[in-house]
């Protein structure tokens, strides 16, 4: 696969999902903000409005201000821009399927950090799964974008005596 098909696809699947989390946080304000949760399959799924100012699970949430800029917003950035220069660097070495678990992670640290630079620190969180009282936190499309995409790396970036062809 030529070099330019592999960064559009890195864009297009980054794009794609930026926008959904996007779209999805403003559903989220528009329809759950000063509304009673909404629930799914007997409570499994309960989509309720919530805002974040720490990390996953409201950790660095009581973080002073200028602290929390630079831990929950500087360095997540770096990091993307280390991510993007990986993928640039190494896009010739790399199958599709890598790519998008890539370009997944991407997409999810830069929607959180579109919410964190612009909105004062506060990510729009929505989802919520579990059963009776064991359940998740309250999540984003762009959490579910980071997960994806660490687990597919984790499945896909092992050293693979037989290469898949599917996979590459």
């Amino acid at each position: 696969m030529q070099i330019r098909f592999k960064i559009i696809l890195f864009c297009l699947v980054s794009l794609a999902f930026i926008g959904c989390d996007r779209y999805t946080k403003q559903l989220a304000k528009d329809h759950l903000m000063n509304y009673p949760d909404i629930s799914y399959f007997h409570n499994t799924i309960r989509l309720e409005y919530a805002e974040n100012t720490g990390a996953a699970l409201s950790l660095g949430d009581s973080l002073p201000k200028a602290v929390s800029f630079w831990v929950l917003s500087m360095m997540p950035l770096a990091l993307m821009l280390v991510l993007l220069v990986y993928f640039i660097r190494k896009a010739n070495e790399l199958s599709r399927i890598k790519i998008i678990c890539l370009a997944l992670i991407f997409a999810g640290g830069m929607g959180n950090l579109i919410d964190r630079i612009f909105f004062d620190r506060h990510v729009t969180d929505f989802m919520n799964i579990g059963i009776q009282n064991l359940r998740t936190g309250i999540f984003n499309v762009a959490d579910v974008c980071i997960t994806a995409g660490a687990i597919g790396m984790v499945f896909f970036f092992r050293k693979q005596k037989n290469s898949d062809p599917i996979l590459e």
